[in-house]
């Protein structure tokens, strides 16, 4: 660190250039470096946002990066196959590192970085979007301030066809990619999934099986969580699957339900008249569930980033457009992940807790090829 700001460098300018101007703009931030060995993607980018935001240096090798000792911090944003051996090799340079989206595609790599980590005293943090979205973060007051009562259900979901991305999409099994579905109830409960039943569902295309031997366009499974009475259960879909996008979770309590499986918008359910215990079924209200805009929670710099639009650059006569990620989460994991640093503290979604999302659908999957078999969960801190 510099003067108590960070260096960070960023790999990967697909999905990764959402974050880059967040990056750039954060208070605790004194310079970005760039990690993109495709040339043209590197142009195109500086070409747009040269106007708007300062780039230290673009990289084209991951490895030289890493020996730069000024960085701080690293911030994956690079292909899933990929993920794992990076974060490893971040941590053993020596620096914070943060991942998107999943940790890892095995237990034994989710348990080298785990490793990394403890032996580096470094940062990790999965950066998770689920869980700093607009209705997310309303949902999980509402269950502190004790809206819901018990909670009875839990449910996530994730449609989404991949048909046509890149290459190491081909026949990925969607429980390897269940971290959206499945990180929300896990947040709000406080508690790691410790087995699951899971089946496979469905009949994948022959070509799509040539990659991960997997035969299932959708899994569905269902969890037991540690030290919490209700179960969750999740499915997840990726392909063949006539479903538009969307991330769900639902929150079934003793006095208040949220659904969020069956379009973009979350109903809101409320108990109302519990007076006559004679009533066949205590009567209901519903309404379409409101969630604020979250900049309030964030430093001015960066708090217009949870909405989409153009903004005024430190130049009044020029603006810059984004986007406001997955429902407003992208300047929400940014901050986390940097103060985590700046504070000598663990990120919210620490190494542990990553492992606990993601090894939760590996071992979905795992149970889905065995033909719905029981398999036990492993807990990662021990």
């Amino acid at each position: 660190m510099k003067d108590g700001k960070l260096k960070v460098a960023l790999a990967g300018l697909g999905f990764g250039k959402a974050f880059v101007p967040i990056w750039c703009k954060h208070p605790d931030v004194y310079e970005v470096d760039i990690i993109e060995p495709d040339e043209k993607r590197i142009a195109e980018f500086l070409n747009y946002w040269s106007k708007y935001i300062t780039i230290n240096k673009c990289w084209k090798s991951f490895g030289e990066t890493l020996e730069d000792k000024t960085i701080d911090a690293v911030h994956i944003v690079t292909p899933i196959p990929l993920h794992a051996k990076q974060a490893v090799a971040v941590l053993n340079a020596g620096k914070h590192c943060a991942s998107t989206v999943p940790m890892a595609t095995s237990l034994e790599d989710i348990q080298a970085i785990v490793d990394a980590q403890r032996k580096s005293g470094k940062n990790y943090m999965m950066m998770e979007t689920a869980v700093y979205t607009y209705p997310f973060l309303k949902i999980k007051q509402d269950v502190k301030d004790g809206l819901f009562g018990g909670i009875q259900l839990l449910r996530g979901c994730h449609y989404q066809d991949m048909e046509n991305w890149p290459p190491y999409w081909k026949g990925l099994p969607p429980m390897w990619y269940g971290t959206h579905a499945i990180s929300t109830s896990l947040a709000l409960t406080g508690c790691r999934a410790c087995e699951v039943h899971c089946y496979g569902s469905g009949v994948m295309r022959e070509d799509l099986q040539t990659l991960y031997h997997n035969p299932y366009p959708a899994e569905t499974a269902i969890f037991r969580l540690e030290n919490h009475p209700a179960a969750l259960e999740v499915t997840r879909t990726l392909f063949q699957t006539a479903r538009s996008y969307c991330e769900g979770l639902s929150v079934y309590g003793e006095k208040r339900t949220i659904d969020w499986s069956y379009g973009d918008g979350p109903d809101c359910y409320e108990l109302l008249d519990t007076s006559n215990p004679k009533a066949f079924g205590y009567p209901t209200y519903k309404e379409p569930f409101k969630a604020p805009d979250t900049g309030w929670m964030l430093p001015k710099e960066i708090a217009p980033f949870t909405r989409s639009g153009k903004y005024d650059d430190l130049n009044p006569s020029t603006t810059f457009e984004v986007s406001g990620g997955h429902h407003g989460s992208h300047p929400h994991l940014v901050h986390e992940f940097a103060r985590s640093i700046i504070e000598n503290r663990r990120p919210a979604i620490d190494a542990y807790t990553a492992a606990d999302w993601t090894a939760a659908g590996i071992c979905a999957h795992e149970s889905a090829m065995r033909n719905g078999e029981l398999v036990k969960i492993p807990d990662f801190r021990k």
